[in-house]
């Protein structure tokens, strides 16, 4: 699969994704705001966990012994899914996602450019510097009322 059909593949997921901010805060409305992070992060595990069980493509015990930093992607996710929850009715949704898609660039760019957690070494060119700036210009103008 080509880089362009892969980058495709994730527009829709983002597309998708853009969703779940405004869901979760109509959850929160109803149970209050930690409770909905906490139940979107239940249904998530149950539906992994089911897929996990059906697949069987890897093991769940290997995380034994696995570095605390491997383990913090549940805590990023975390503060992520209740941020939005808090500041979706604040921003909207096309602010609330577009000040995320600029930041979640910019750290992109950060773990490319040290090779972090793994990562291909990628340096930051002026054209992907272009592109986080327009990103960045594009999130200001976003929640401009």
């Amino acid at each position: 699969m080509t880089r362009y059909l892969l980058a495709m593949a994730m527009f829709l997921v983002g597309v998708t994704s853009a969703l779940q901010p405004p869901v979760n805060a109509a959850l929160a409305k109803r149970t209050g705001l930690l409770e909905a992070a906490t139940i979107s992060f239940f249904v998530g595990t149950v539906a992994l966990a089911t897929l996990s069980l059906v697949t069987a493509n890897g093991s769940l015990t290997a995380v034994r012994g696995a570095p605390l930093w491997q383990l913090s992607g549940g805590v990023i996710g975390a503060l992520f899914v209740t941020s939005t929850i808090i500041l979706i009715p604040r921003l909207g949704a096309a602010g609330l996602i577009a000040g995320s898609v600029a930041g979640q660039l910019a750290g992109g760019m950060l773990v490319d450019q040290f090779g972090l957690f793994g990562v291909p070494q990628t340096g930051i060119s002026w054209p992907r510097a272009l592109g986080l700036a327009l990103l960045v210009i594009g999130s200001l103008l976003a929640v401009r009322r």
